[in-house]
């Protein structure tokens, strides 16, 4: 058993959390509501393979909800 504590959970999180009506995405790091919810529980294959998709999401949000 390893003293060292345990590694942090990458996250895409801005702590801009706001979802956008229309595409039902965060308007910081483009996740759906359970996409957020249950990133703890994805495995890191899984919250990489998300995160690599994260960036072509932002074309389904109105530039102008983006500020």
């Amino acid at each position: 058993m390893s003293d060292a504590p345990p590694r942090a959970i990458a996250t895409p999180c801005t702590k801009v959390c706001m979802v956008d009506g229309e595409s039902g995405l965060c308007l910081g790091c483009f996740r759906t509501l359970p996409e957020i919810a249950g990133w703890a529980r994805f495995s890191e294959d899984e919250r990489a393979a998300l995160m690599a998709a994260l960036p072509a999401r932002r074309v389904r949000i109105r530039p102008e909800t983006l500020g």
